[in-house]
């Protein structure tokens, strides 16, 4: 009997499960595992999130830009993707020349960057994209929203000097706990991956950059007041980083928020920036992403309401109910001016919640 109701309460909050009895997503086999089909619930929800995304971008000093699904395979080969990565990429030809879908968008956000030269007044500059990329997952690997083969990022890139590197990040973890909190995510686990002082061959970057980089990371962390577990040797070969792990309602810890540095892109692309001292200096660039990907946050989103989301993220924030034929003609009234409102719109400082009864509307409003 325990096994059959820890079953049950499992399904209960089964992003899988709940994502179909809601009807806000399916995955068809005709269409290709690891590729989501979002329906109009779910695309409702999503867009909702994008829309409040990018405004608070906007706030944040972030510029917002949108680059292409494909490429030639030229920034792939410069990235280095083509000789390490190109397992996981999806490749084609065309017209004799080998044409690459995206897996990330660093290069774009970064040719964006070069398109003009830049000094040290107009940083730090950071773009942001709401970019979806394409990456080959073996399908053993695939689960749900959670691992896909078609992922939407919530991308951004800053580019500064080493002097703004400590004040980014503090900017960049205060955006970071404001943005969860928004979606009541309050716990969470803060790893700080470095490198193996022990083989530094094994990293891109000198050793005054690693440390440079780690202590900003560090300081910004302390200063924050958060505590962190240091990974040492976890770090990837181009940057330490900041990982958070966010805590659901049930307790399990998810990773979410990434924050990394990378001295690699910005030698192979050649980025830039003229100092006060008239020459070129290497670009710091930082590597974001706030909620993951789309498709994984909104299962977490789905498992930690149990589907039974805020009224600000809900696809279905008021229903009309005539209580007669008489009524049906005003019920189409308040139908069509509803229609005319932005769903979501506001909704992250005052919900709204409508009741119809025997043709009166009445209005009920509750701090989020």
């Amino acid at each position: 009997m325990e096994n059959k109701a820890q079953t049950k309460e499992h399904l209960d909050i089964d992003h899988r499960v709940l994502g179909q009895r809601l009807d806000m997503f399916s995955i068809n086999e005709d269409v290709g595992v690891g590729l989501v089909l979002w329906h109009p619930r779910g695309t409702t929800v999503r867009r909702i999130i994008r829309n409040f995304w990018e405004e608070e971008h906007i706030k944040g000093g972030y510029e917002l830009v949108c680059t292409p699904h494909i490429a030639r395979g030229e920034p792939w080969k410069i990235s280095g993707h083509l000789d390490y990565y190109r397992e996981n990429m999806y490749t084609f030809e065309k017209d004799g020349e080998l044409y690459v879908v995206k897996p990330m968008n660093c290069p774009f956000h970064i040719q964006i960057y070069k398109a003009k030269p830049r000094s040290y007044k107009e940083l730090p500059i950071r773009y942001a994209e709401w970019g979806t990329v394409y990456r080959y997952e073996h399908s053993g690997a695939l689960h749900g929203l959670l691992r896909v083969r078609g992922l939407t990022q919530d991308d951004a890139h800053i580019f500064c000097t080493p002097e703004q590197m400590e004040d980014e990040i503090l900017k960049l973890l205060d955006f970071t706990e404001r943005i969860l909190k928004c979606f009541s995510f309050h716990k969470y686990e803060v790893f700080l991956s470095t490198r193996d002082e022990s083989q530094p061959e094994r990293y891109m970057g000198s050793d005054e950059e690693w440390s440079q980089a780690q202590k900003a990371l560090a300081k910004a962390l302390k200063k924050k007041g958060l505590k962190c577990k240091e990974m040492p040797g976890e770090a990837v070969f181009y940057g330490p980083k900041i990982d958070l792990y966010i805590e659901d309602a049930s307790g399990r810890k998810w990773q979410c928020s990434t924050i990394q540095f990378d001295f690699n892109l910005p030698k192979r692309f050649n980025v830039t920036y003229v100092g006060p001292d008239g020459k070129e200096h290497w670009t710091i660039m930082i590597h974001r992403a706030l909620l993951g990907t789309i498709e994984r946050f909104f299962a977490l989103l789905l498992e930690h309401f149990k589907g039974n989301l805020p009224l600000w993220l809900s696809p279905v924030q008021v229903q009309i109910l005539p209580v007669g034929g008489r009524y049906l003609s005003y019920a189409k009234k308040i139908h069509e001016n509803l229609s005319q409102m932005e769903l979501g719109q506001k909704l992250t400082k005052v919900s709204q919640q409508l009741i119809i009864r025997l043709g009166k509307l009445k209005f009920r409003k509750s701090l989020i």
